[in-house]
């Protein structure tokens, strides 16, 4: 009896999904870190589809994300392809570069840390 592999499909995988660059996502994943240590957050979930790849942050598991970090490539042209949506999922910032959309939870960690 001969055993038959099969090669797994990587590439047609990361055609049809968005992803995070690496880059992209240390710079998520220090700012959720932080948000860690200053006691705001305390989970997280990533979803990579066809159209968009998203971070969620959870204050606790069983509700809905605190803050949402969406990647839709697709917008480039347009308004951007990064946006911050709130808890309530209410558009809080859209732009062309990772780091200006995440500046509202950046400034809120500051005053976090302040007080």
């Amino acid at each position: 009896m001969s055993a038959v592999v099969t090669p797994f499909p990587l590439g047609a995988v990361r055609a049809n999904q968005v992803g995070f660059e690496r880059e992209e996502l240390m710079r998520i994943l220090d700012l959720y870190g932080r948000m860690v240590a200053a006691g705001e957050w305390r989970d997280y979930a990533m979803d990579f589809g066809k159209d968009a790849a998203v971070f969620s942050a959870y204050r606790r598991a069983a509700e809905s994300p605190q803050a949402r970090i969406e990647k839709r490539p697709a917008l480039r042209g347009k308004q951007g392809m990064w946006t911050l949506y709130g808890e309530a999922g209410q558009v809080l910032k859209r732009g062309h570069e990772l780091p200006g959309v995440l500046s509202p939870i950046e400034r809120r960690l500051v005053k976090l840390v302040e007080d």
